[in-house]
């Protein structure tokens, strides 16, 4: 639309027949016309008060032309607008960038996008291997943990660490800061392997709550392996006090 073109006078002129077509295609909701803008020659854009509840600042547009020497003008488009005060959905966001951990369900599935920063390309010299050498390489490679076609790549280890340092099974958890020992003296850590392995294992304790998960080197639990004797407490055979007595009084 181009507010500084001269209206047509014609298609100016027709806000009645801007207003009935919005009535023929069932809008009940019209109200004071509010002006109208030139669309170019012989075109001309009419504008309507939106009335529908939950539409303040909407604007109803109505789009009337005329032929060339044409005495009359007919109605081309129609279409509901926002204005500057208008209240607006939030912008749209794709499923992918909505989920959250913890979102995916059984029978879900998030398959990782070609380019994701937290997947590098794993060990592609398959195709270039007679069979028997691929025999040969295959546990090697598979150790490596390359026998895949993408693997972790640095940014998703660091976000991975970054995680699970500040997470409930990291250092500044409420029960590790009152643990008797960290995860890294405890006999119930099972090692991983990989760059991970330097700063995290896993709970193999069934009696911890961190069981069955990924656990910083420096968090901890009361379920420490050592933990009568980090805590402080000797390990002594029973001993019997023979000189002292309770009085348990007399029936």
């Amino acid at each position: 639309m181009n507010a500084t073109t001269t209206v047509d006078k014609v298609c100016a002129a027709a806000v009645e027949v801007a207003r009935q077509g919005l009535t023929e295609a069932g809008v009940d909701s019209v109200g004071e016309h509010l002006g109208v803008l030139a669309d170019g020659d012989r075109a001309a854009t009419h504008l309507f008060e939106c009335t529908e509840r939950g539409y303040p600042g909407w604007t109803w547009s109505v789009t009337v032309v005329r032929p060339p020497r044409g005495r009359t003008a007919t109605v081309a488009e129609s279409c509901l607008l926002p204005g500057t005060d208008a209240v607006l959905a939030p912008a749209w966001v794709p499923w992918s960038e909505r989920l959250q951990p913890g979102d995916l369900g059984v029978g879900d599935v998030l398959p990782a996008p070609d380019g994701d920063p937290r997947l590098a390309p794993g060990w592609s010299g398959a195709d270039d291997l007679a069979e028997g050498e691929l025999d040969e390489l295959r546990s090697i490679v598979w150790e490596a943990g390359l026998d895949r076609r993408r693997v972790l790549s640095l940014d998703g280890l660091y976000l991975a660490a970054d995680r699970w340092v500040n997470s409930e099974r990291g250092p500044d958890a409420a029960v590790a800061q009152a643990a008797p020992g960290q995860c890294g003296t405890c006999g119930f850590r099972v090692a991983i392997t990989g760059l991970l392995g330097q700063a995290f294992g896993l709970c193999a304790n069934e009696y911890s709550p961190s069981d069955g998960s990924i656990v910083s080197l420096d968090h901890g639990c009361g379920a420490h392996s050592e933990a009568i004797t980090t805590s402080g407490v000797p390990v002594t055979e029973t001993a019997w006090d023979s000189t002292g007595f309770d009085d348990l009084g007399h029936a």
